[in-house]
């Protein structure tokens, strides 16, 4: 088996497999959709072909009396369905129509009457498979739903058009990701989702322990088992004091050797019945404590443990290695936030760059953001279609202009100077503008939107709304920092240069009042071989509300996590 190799993807995907089937998937017992109907031609030149496909029916209907049935299945291979025909002679029609039921058939390519809108379609002659659906309980019918209905049908709900569209251009962004690092020399790591470090300083973190779990589990074991009593405690003490006694005497009246280790055994034994009665008394029910508080000594890692809300400080340590790193996963925030941009689980990339500043960090962002949003144009269009014409009519033009339009870069003083000039003018703004202010999504959104009509690099922050690793410039008062804001989403990218001098870095952990000692590695990247260095990260999922102009994070994500919700 090892000396063949195995074909390129590509090639893989358009293989004929020599079994009197034709575009047969290489792990799979069926032709995708996407490879039949998604041909420039539609479909229409594999007109005699004979192929094995499967699907969920989306819309079903009887013809002709109950003689044949036409079904539109769809694989989620891509946004459009293959159009079925199957006799009432080959199958029961009234179970195939249903939305909902899984099917694999097989039969002949032809191509339809002139007419109709369909390039080609599967007459079937065998049906090799029926996954049927009770169309009375089946919670996602071929009406049109909300996308807040389908949040209560989280299971279910990549069957419909938007959510596996919504997957498609996720995992195109994904693979967008990977290939544009790898293309420029970024090595991949996998930094932790457990970590002792918070990068936000926010302290709004899910904490990792076994505490709790473990305090749960000591509760109902002293419930069937008490802890010993007093009483309990100077028996057994008693005991290994009789014991001794006996191995004393013994020993004194020159008892034969097998009489004093049989009592010397009888000591040992009472001895450790003690020692667990001594231990099993100190149990107490609830959560260990020391000094009044909680004893974290105890605990899994024992320490406090989060989960990570970035994987930012931990790749600085490949970065101030091996140069040129990126992280891309999940990260965490335990924000009591309902609005439609937050989640408590969402996934961040991550680059960071050594021998790199301000200029190259944002030069990077820029370009790639650029690089995925040709990608999506190049490789998602069809699904980009879809979300033209349910969502966004303008997000295929957002995509062109963004991936060919040089960004505008304004420093932070510039833009509160625009926004104030604004409000002069006469535009209000839920919060007020002045230097110093954390820019809120309306402020970054009016900037890109209405005075630049496209994204917009805003850079050097004021160092009190940044967190304590970005580089203090020269002025003390503002760091180097960017970010980069887009039109309907506003920013998309936070980045900055990081602070390499150790005695600068230490005094801004002091200034934000976080304990030096859970980044004392941290601080050891600057004491021994420190190094000019950046990065940024990118919310994944609002790019691709940016993307697709879908308005709430909740519907871009498989598997939402917010305040009160983790289903599944």
């Amino acid at each position: 088996m090892g000396d063949q190799a195995t074909p390129p993807a590509p090639e893989l995907a358009e293989m004929a497999i020599s079994d009197g089937l034709s575009l047969k998937h290489p792990f799979s017992d069926r032709a995708p959709v996407r490879s039949i109907v998604c041909r420039p031609d539609g479909g229409a030149g594999l007109a005699g072909q004979r192929v094995r496909a499967g699907g969920w029916v989306k819309t079903g209907r009887e013809q002709g009396k109950g003689s044949f049935a036409f079904l539109e299945v769809n694989d989620g291979s891509c946004p459009a369905n293959l159009q079925v025909i199957v006799d009432a002679g080959v199958a029961d029609l009234s179970t195939l129509v249903q939305t909902g039921t899984c099917v694999l058939v097989e039969g002949l390519l032809k191509v339809p009457p002139e007419g109709t809108k369909q390039k080609i379609e599967l007459r079937v002659d065998k049906v090799l498979h029926v996954g049927p659906t009770d169309p009375v309980s089946y919670p996602i019918p071929k009406t049109k739903l909300s996308l807040e209905f389908l949040r209560d049908h989280i299971h279910l709900r990549a069957r419909t058009n938007t959510i596996s569209a919504v997957a498609r251009i996720r995992n195109a962004l994904a693979f967008a990701t990977h290939s544009f690092f790898q293309e420029h020399g970024f090595l991949y790591v996998h930094t932790p989702i457990i970590t002792t470090s918070d990068c936000e300083g926010a302290g709004e973190m899910f904490q990792a322990t076994t505490l709790i779990s473990e305090a749960e589990k000591l509760e109902k074991e002293l419930i069937l088992n008490p802890p010993p009593t007093e009483a309990d405690l100077e028996a057994a003490k008693l005991a290994v004091g009789e014991k001794g006694n006996i191995v004393s005497q013994l020993k004194a009246a020159k008892a034969t050797k097998e009489e004093i280790s049989a009592s010397v055994a009888d000591l040992k034994i009472a001895k450790e019945n003690l020692s667990r009665v001594e231990e099993r008394a100190k149990l107490k029910p609830g959560i260990p404590k020391k000094d009044g508080k909680i004893d974290y000594g105890q605990d899994f890692f024992s320490r406090q443990a989060f989960l990570t809300v970035s994987g930012q400080l931990q790749v600085e340590t490949y970065a101030c290695a091996v140069s040129s790193v990126y992280t891309f996963g999940p990260t965490f925030r335990a924000e009591h936030s309902h609005t439609s941009r937050h989640l408590a689980e969402f996934w961040m990339v991550e680059p960071e760059i050594a021998f790199a500043d301000l200029q190259d960090d944002m030069n990077c962002a820029e370009a790639y953001v650029k690089y995925m949003c040709q990608w999506l144009l190049n490789k998602c269009f069809d699904d980009m279609e879809l979300m033209a014409k349910l969502y966004d009519k303008g997000c295929i033009d957002r995509l062109r202009m963004v991936s060919s339009t040089p960004f505008e870069r304004i420093s932070y003083t510039e833009a509160v100077q625009l926004l104030e000039e604004a409000v002069r003018g006469g535009k209000e703004f839920e919060k007020n503008v002045e230097w110093g202010i954390d820019l809120a999504s309306e402020h970054e959104r009016y900037l890109t939107e209405d005075i630049f009509k496209k994204p917009v690099i805003v850079y050097n922050y004021p160092k009190g709304i940044k967190a304590f690793y970005m580089r203090l410039n020269d002025d003390s008062k503002t760091v180097a920092a960017m970010d980069i804001l887009v039109p309907k989403v506003g920013e998309l990218i936070g980045g900055s240069q990081r602070e390499e001098r150790y005695e600068v870095i230490q005094q801004r952990i002091a200034e934000m009042g976080l304990p030096i000692e859970p980044y004392e590695w941290y601080l050891d990247l600057r004491r021994y071989g420190t190094v000019k260095h950046c990065g940024f990260g990118l919310g994944f999922e609002r790019m691709i509300l940016f993307a697709t102009g879908i308005d709430n994070i909740r519907d871009v994500i498989p598997f939402p996590r917010y305040p009160g919700r983790a289903d599944l």
